[in-house]
């Protein structure tokens, strides 16, 4: 929790009470569903919260901004930044049952009310979105073939409305198969630890 606190130190009282209920939260989940992976569990708030809350050191959402989360598993990162924006209103997807319901249960204990989890596959959405943030669901081509349609085009936050994805490693050739003009922001740019050394957040706009 120190370590959200380090670069979040303007969080409310409840938005620290919500983060800090997060670890039992999740302990208590991972017991009967495996949402987190066991050997990084201790390391949660570094591994999954803070990375998570990368996205928001690059786009800051504007009350009322609709952002999907796209393979959203146990509620990374749309569980963090709905926290982090409560005048936001998010949508955490997935097509794996028993992780919506981890989410549910979590949004759920900490009342968190602008974060909608839907079990399903994203290229069944109907509706439209401002932003779409994911975290390594798949290969870039074949993520902006699915979402590209579901997003309005327009402003409602720092940046033009787009793609927010978290990804690690050299990104150049699979970037470069989308067909779109990305922008890298490297998040050791914002984070110092060790973990983050190859990690990104890369954003196009629509």
């Amino acid at each position: 929790m120190e370590l959200i606190l380090k670069y979040f130190p303007e969080l409310t009282a409840e938005q620290r009470q919500q983060m800090k209920a997060l670890y039992g939260l999740y302990a208590e989940w991972n017991a009967k569903i495996n949402v987190v992976s066991r050997k990084d569990f201790e390391q949660l708030y570094l591994c999954h919260v803070l990375h998570s809350l990368a996205i928001a050191k690059v786009c800051t959402f504007d009350a009322g901004a609709r952002v999907l989360d796209v393979g959203c598993g146990g509620g990374f990162p749309s569980v963090p930044l709905a926290i982090l924006f409560p005048e936001a209103q998010f949508t955490a997807a997935d097509s794996i049952h028993k992780k919506i319901a981890v989410v549910e249960g979590i949004a759920s204990a900490i009342g968190l009310k602008n974060l909608s989890p839907r079990c399903m596959r994203v290229e069944t959405l109907t509706e439209r979105y401002d932003y779409v943030v994911s975290r390594a669901v798949t290969a870039m081509p074949q993520f902006v073939e699915w979402v590209w349609n579901k997003i309005e085009k327009g402003q409602r936050g720092t940046l033009p409305n787009g793609i927010l994805y978290l990804k690690g490693g050299d990104l150049a050739e699979e970037l470069a198969g989308t067909g779109k003009r990305w922008n890298i922001y490297d998040i050791p740019r914002f984070f110092e630890e060790e973990f983050f050394e190859t990690k990104k957040v890369v954003y196009t706009a629509k």
